[in-house]
């Protein structure tokens, strides 16, 4: 049973996730690969609109990815966009990556490689992880402009296309522990966390909707896990 109270905290840490970035022109737009295609159909709309002459898309394969995308995320988001008309010229692949810093790494590499000049970067998400995204880009690629983007969806939208109320919760709550721990072992930056958005992330822990939680303690993460 997911309670009225939880719902409150749910909306919370969803708005706080999202960062509210108006979206500008940029030298390059970087598709996040997930088990989300409509992150690359984020990415495709945002083209149309001129807000960046080049797509790339990142992303190997996760547990949570390799049936429905057997071939890899970039490569299923890069198909997505063909398919929906973008010439594959304006389309590079990053198939290796397998968390978001890697994502981030591997991007910058790949475009340094093709002599792309990147003064700033348009990064698309799942709508629950603009800020995180967000937050590791600053810390690994510095002197670059973010600028997040989404797909334009309320939390109940969301929730229906994922299908599953509960693991929607549990990867909100996943979401924002890694704002909270990553900081300390260097793969982002540190956000100010409003002390509502963390009362109701402990409450949400308390009721149960961990999941998608870190299996360490705060302080003693090791790595960046994908999901």
């Amino acid at each position: 049973m997911i309670s009225t109270q939880d719902w409150a905290d749910t909306r919370l840490i969803w708005d706080y996730h999202q960062m509210g970035h108006a979206p500008q022109p940029c030298s390059v737009a970087i598709g996040l690969g997930s088990h989300d295609l409509g992150v690359a159909d984020a990415a495709v709309d945002l083209y149309r609109r001129g807000m960046a002459p080049l797509l790339v898309f990142t992303g190997a394969t996760s547990p949570t990815t390799r049936e429905r995308m057997p071939r890899g995320e970039a490569v299923h988001y890069r198909e997505r966009a063909l398919e929906l008309g973008v010439p594959s010229s304006t389309v590079l692949v990053e198939p290796r990556a397998r968390n978001t810093g890697e994502n981030i790494r591997f991007c910058r590499e790949l475009l340094q490689e093709a002599g792309v000049d990147v003064s700033s970067v348009l990064l698309i998400s799942k709508p629950y992880e603009e800020r995180r995204a967000y937050a590791t880009a600053r810390k690994l690629w510095p002197g670059v402009e973010i600028v997040s983007a989404s797909s334009p969806m309320t939390l109940d939208e969301y929730v229906d296309s994922i299908g599953d109320a509960r693991l929607v919760i549990d990867m909100l709550v996943g979401a924002l522990q890694r704002l909270l721990v990553y900081p300390e072992q260097g793969f982002m930056i540190s956000q100010q966390v409003p002390d509502d958005v963390t009362e109701a992330y402990d409450r949400l822990r308390r009721q149960g909707f961990t999941s998608r939680l870190l299996p360490d303690e705060p302080g003693q993460a090791r790595s960046q896990t994908r999901r």
